[in-house]
């Protein structure tokens, strides 16, 4: 019995923003955004797009994907829907994943969030993939979404210039093909991390209860994202390494059998470091910041749909991803497609 993956969505909103175009509001440039991160351009949702909207295209992307012409009906098949996300539309529930649920009219589907930041994707799947292996549920619709740019401090030219909003998805479903031995497929290894030690160099600082907006309080500036970049840089890397090495030792296997790497895309710079330190070519990541930013827990199924609609990933290759986030948090899964 075996959990893979059957088909993969994405949603990038319609405005896109280049370089160019931020550094009229922001005091930067394209070569610099570029040089520190490999960021050219980026994608904001709409003022009245919240993070169930995107989600939703992407959902609906990845069931059409699996059933063309028949997503309504493919989306009665669900017995579970999971959403990573950490900007949820509304504060604490009800939870996006539900907000899919009805949306979608997966009448049949369970259905949480997960918060685990950039991470997110990575700790949903091994969710979704563990709560498939037992009892009768069959398939679940994982989802990773945020809408970074509606929680970014536009005046710190340090982060502002790192994010953009999106959303990827994946159904899996539980199959009868080997889970072990030859031939084995689906997601065959996830190893998911923690380092809450390190929960304050990655935030959202006010509005929580550790820290709630109190009545008739003058709000001067919204909730935005707190990061200590030097921090997270110097984490990142090393979980990237300590990830990719745990996953080959459990597998008992070696990077040449790997065909490709889905890292989490927060800046260029990390995964270039990770790529030194393994010894590997960067052509072995399949990278796509350039294009879109840090969408958080979006990244990573963006790119595995990017990815697997290029024609190059075939029945049977191995693939890796990696991710990092607020919490903080690390992990990877190994996947046979």
């Amino acid at each position: 019995m075996a959990i893979e993956i059957l088909a993969t969505g994405r949603y990038l909103p319609e405005r896109r923003v280049t370089n160019d175009e931020l550094a009229k509001t922001v005091e930067t440039n394209d070569e610099w955004i570029r040089s520190h991160t490999g960021i050219g351009s980026r994608h904001f949702a709409s003022p009245d797009q919240a993070t169930s909207d995107l989600a939703y295209e992407a959902a609906m992307d990845a069931l059409e994907s699996l059933a063309p012409g028949k997503a309504a009906e493919a989306a009665l098949t669900l017995d579970l829907i999971v959403v990573a996300t950490g900007t949820s539309d509304y504060y604490g529930f009800p939870s996006v994943a539900c907000l899919i649920q009805d949306r979608l009219g997966a009448v049949n589907a369970g259905a949480f969030d997960v918060a685990a930041a950039c991470t997110g994707f990575v700790y949903a799947l091994d969710a979704a993939a563990g709560m498939l292996s037992f009892g009768r549920r069959k398939r679940a619709l994982v989802i990773g979404a945020d809408v970074l740019t509606k929680i970014t401090n536009w005046e710190d030219r340090g982060t502002c210039v790192l994010f953009g909003d999106a959303a990827g998805a994946a159904i899996l479903e539980r199959t009868d093909a080997p889970a072990e031995g030859p031939g084995k497929r689906g997601i065959i290894q996830s190893v998911l991390k923690a380092q809450g030690s390190g929960a304050q160099e990655l935030k959202c600082e006010r509005g929580g209860t550790r820290n709630p907006y109190k009545d008739g309080e003058t709000i001067e500036k919204a909730t935005h994202i707190y990061m200590n970049g030097r921090a997270v840089y110097t984490f990142a890397v090393k979980a990237f390494t300590d990830i990719m090495q745990e996953l080959l030792d459990r597998e008992g296997i070696t990077m040449d059998r790997v065909k490709k790497i889905i890292p989490h895309q927060a800046n260029e710079r990390i995964v270039q470091a990770a790529a030194k330190r393994f010894g590997l070519s960067e052509d072995k990541f399949f990278m796509n910041i350039e294009k879109y930013a840090n969408t958080s827990a979006a990244t990573i199924p963006v790119a595995l749909d990017e990815y697997a609609k290029t024609g190059e990933l075939k029945k049977g290759d191995i693939i890796m991803t990696v991710g990092f986030g607020g919490g903080l948090t690390y992990g990877g899964n190994l996947i046979v497609w």
